[in-house]
């Protein structure tokens, strides 16, 4: 860990000079704040968007109840009884689809929808259960001729790429242990999944948070983690923010998942001058409400409804975006 944090700081040092940007801290009052004014709007907009649909979503239960969980760990006061609630109802959520898990089926979004829950699960504390080793060993088998899990959706950004979805699904192996007979193919799916992360090369910002997610997680060498690592810290715009896309402008999704995994997977630290200015454009833009407004670039496939979080059709990005951002200023709070 020391070796990996000496590597980020290094690298940090080298940018900051190369771009001659010096930050100045946030103020941590400034921080706090904004934290709990999202927090207010994310916890009310997941419950009712648990009113109004059965299934289970990523953008308003998995990334809020990481961003209530977060907080939480951070001394932040939240919603405890709300967090098993919806802990509770993504696992009945895929208690209802348990035989179809068994068959080898899945449910809408497979691998996604699958990982993204057990990712929520993980967070809110949820013990392994019959449901979770159905998940699991559907998991294992699904994509086996390949060397990683591919999405099957096509909505930018959080659903739209095998490298997100390699890592919910890594993440959800991982945290929900298969039994000791699966041992042998789950290693074989590792090292795989190794391999191909190692080697392909992501296309934007979303590819390259998952995969340094990924590598972190799936304890790669030095050499491929710090390339990613500066792979990403290197996209960050003179605003302070991060893209989704070489061709749009800094937003909220981008830079709040951007930091977030910068500092949990990559190693850099929340006081260091690429973090800071980070945060600072994440201040800057945060709406009265709470909110940070994203335009979604995905084509809508359901019917409107509304979830009590603001910017209409815009609403479940910006959800999402506000989780993402609320988790990075959270990070930014540790003393």
């Amino acid at each position: 860990m020391r070796a990996h944090l000496t590597v980020a700081s290094a690298l940090i040092a080298v940018l900051a000079t190369a771009t001659n940007l010096v930050a100045q801290p946030a103020e941590p009052e400034a921080i706090r704040a904004a934290v709990v004014k999202s927090l207010t709007l994310l916890e009310k907009s997941a419950a009712t968007h648990t009113e109004h649909r059965k299934c289970f979503s990523c953008h308003h239960q998995a990334l809020p109840v990481l961003a209530f969980t977060t907080a939480k760990a951070h001394g932040f006061k939240v919603n405890d009884k709300e967090i098993q609630r919806q802990v509770k109802w993504t696992a009945d959520f895929l208690e209802k689809n348990r035989e179809n898990y068994l068959m080898g089926k899945g449910q809408g979004g497979q691998a996604d929808t699958a990982g993204y829950a057990l990712w929520t699960l993980a967070a809110g504390g949820y013990k392994a259960d019959g449901t979770t080793n159905a998940v699991v060993e559907y998991l294992l088998v699904r994509d086996k001729e390949r060397d990683h899990w591919r999405a099957v959706s096509q909505r930018p950004p959080s659903e739209a790429s095998p490298f997100t979805t390699t890592f919910v699904v890594l993440r959800g192996l991982k945290h929900y242990e298969l039994p000791a007979k699966y041992n042998d193919e789950l290693q074989a799916r590792y090292e795989k999944a190794r391999r191909w992360l190692e080697a392909t090369a992501p296309k934007d910002t979303e590819e390259r948070v998952f995969r340094l997610h990924a590598l972190q997680l799936m304890e790669s060498k030095s050499g491929p983690l710090r390339s990613a690592t500066e792979d990403l810290l290197k996209t960050q715009r003179e605003d302070g923010g991060f893209s989704q896309t070489d061709k749009l402008d800094s937003d909220a999704y981008a830079t709040g998942s951007a930091l977030a995994t910068l500092h949990q997977a990559g190693g850099i630290a929340t006081k260091s001058d690429a973090y800071q200015r980070g945060v600072k454009f994440l201040l800057k833009t945060q709406k009265d409400d709470g909110s940070w407004h994203v335009v979604s670039r995905s084509k809508p496939f359901q019917t409107y409804f509304e979830t009590g979080f603001p910017h209409a059709k815009d609403q479940f990005i910006s959800c999402a975006a506000s989780s993402w951002a609320t988790i990075a200023l959270t990070l930014a709070t540790k003393k």
